[in-house]
């Protein structure tokens, strides 16, 4: 068994080799916290949950690190345009992005550190860089001295000749236009922290590469974040732990954007879709399918009927298994391996299209066994199902979309339940009866209501359609 995984750097798909023997360290560039999250923002989260998922199920220990970015030139401007503390905007839309990991599946990070709190560890590394020759002090900032780091731009694979680095205001006493501050100077009325070269915050990509190096060392196995990052940021970061003494990164893995009309999905462009607003329209584990199943590497052109798209091929995954639950009279446990093709495409760089094409493969074959009254082949079809299904983070039976964490969801489905079944219950009336039509007008009442109806041995079933 060999996980392969595309490495940005190497431009190909690489055999995956741990630095330590059954463990795998990850970090993932994580939340801006200047605004509450859209659907582009939580992809990320998704596809390196899904990833974290199988390395698991592979049996490695995963450390699992996911930055806030608390502090920035946006928070900041948000505070001014708002007239309220930097730090409540970031907290605010923190617990926002948490809620929607949260509603959405994703397991907790192992650690999950603030940019704000280890300002003494970038002061550190800035001391060691400038001590190296790789970076200066000047009216207060600090830069990273790029022409220092022969290395530079292998990831983008870009020309230093050509180089546009992103530049913020009041970024003066540069050497070169594209050295990249590491540090800002305070401003009047904005935050800032005391260091040997005045007073201060942190620049974007410092605060990556010292909360890596705490938490996860010198190097470690995956870096991942958006495709938007590799320039500047992850370029940036590279520079900053590489010209440190880290060997950093040894894999890195890049997640395609959420778009709208072929435009990335972002704040700037007005074509947001928060998450809060979307699982009140779309139950979270279809907005899980929706936004995990394609593969990490390809761009989706969000819409509404791709929505719709992908809560009707969950419907058909979630009928059966709760057919095949009603016929063995209670829960299916997982298989204890998922099925060998399955296993084939998730170690192929994570080729979760190919599997969930096994998954629906095996959801028609258990189908079919219903059909036989085949009882012990659609148990056993299930249970591959749930075992593949839960690696992909969407077993309808798990308690993240069963138990507690559901527990208003289940107590409305309950209250629904029983008005529903008040109905069925004058519709079997009728049809005792034979009183036909109204046993039809009352069905296609409950379909026009958006319940879908359905006759079966043991009774009717009523499911959303």
């Amino acid at each position: 068994m060999t996980i392969r995984l595309y490495d940005t750097s190497a431009r190909q798909i690489r055999d995956f080799t741990p630095l330590t023997p059954g463990c795998v360290s990850i970090y993932l560039c994580g939340a801006t916290v200047q605004a509450a999250p859209h659907i582009g923002h939580i992809r990320s989260g998704l596809n390196f949950d899904i990833m974290r998922r199988w390395f698991e199920y592979r049996g490695y220990d995963v450390t699992f690190v996911r930055n806030v970015t608390d502090i920035d030139d946006k928070i900041i401007r948000k505070s001014a345009e708002q007239g309220r503390p930097w730090w409540a905007i970031g907290y605010e839309n923190e617990v926002a992005f948490n809620t929607a990991y949260d509603t959405l599946g994703c397991l907790r990070p192992t650690y999950e550190p603030r940019a704000t709190g280890h300002v003494p560890e970038m002061i550190e590394m800035m001391r060691g860089l400038i001590d190296r020759g790789h970076a200066y002090a000047a009216d207060g900032n600090v830069y990273f001295d790029v022409r220092s780091f022969p290395d530079y731009l292998q990831l983008s694979g870009q020309e230093l000749d050509k180089l546009k680095q992103p530049s913020g205001e009041g970024e003066t006493g540069k050497r070169d236009p594209r050295d990249f501050a590491m540090w800002k100077a305070a401003k009047e009325g904005e935050p800032s922290w005391e260091t040997p070269w005045g007073r201060g915050r942190p620049g974007w990509h410092l605060e990556c590469s010292a909360m890596a190096h705490k938490y996860l060392g010198e190097r470690f196995d995956i870096h991942g974040g958006g495709v938007d990052l590799v320039f500047p940021h992850h370029e940036n970061e590279i520079a900053q732990a590489k010209a440190y003494g880290d060997e950093f990164a040894r894999y890195w893995a890049h997640n395609a954007w959420v778009t709208m009309s072929g435009e990335k999905m972002s704040k700037s462009l007005g074509n947001s879709v928060l998450v809060s607003e979307m699982v009140k329209r779309w139950r979270p584990i279809v907005l899980r399918y929706y936004l995990g199943t394609p593969h990490y590497r390809s761009m989706i052109e969000y819409s509404e009927e791709a929505l719709r798209e992908a809560e009707s091929a969950f419907a058909r995954i979630e009928g059966f298994v709760q057919r095949v639950v009603e016929l063995a009279g209670g829960p299916v446990e997982p298989a204890d391996e998922v099925p060998l093709a399955f296993a084939e495409a998730m170690d192929d760089d994570l080729g979760v299209p190919q599997a969930l094409a096994i998954v629906h493969t095996t959801v028609r074959q258990g189908n079919s066994a219903l059909t036989a009254d085949d009882k012990e082949a659609a148990v056993a079809r299930l249970a591959e199902v749930r075992a593949m299904l839960g690696v992909l983070g969407l077993d309808p039976l798990d308690e993240q979309w069963t138990g507690s964490g559901s527990e208003r969801g289940e107590d409305l489905h309950g209250v629904v339940d029983s008005l529903v079944r008040m109905v069925l219950d004058q519709r079997q009336a009728a049809r005792a009866r034979k009183d036909y039509a109204t046993a039809d007008a009352i069905r296609d009442q409950l379909q026009q209501s958006g319940l879908a109806i359905e006759d079966t041995p043991s009774g009717p079933r009523w499911s959303l359609s």
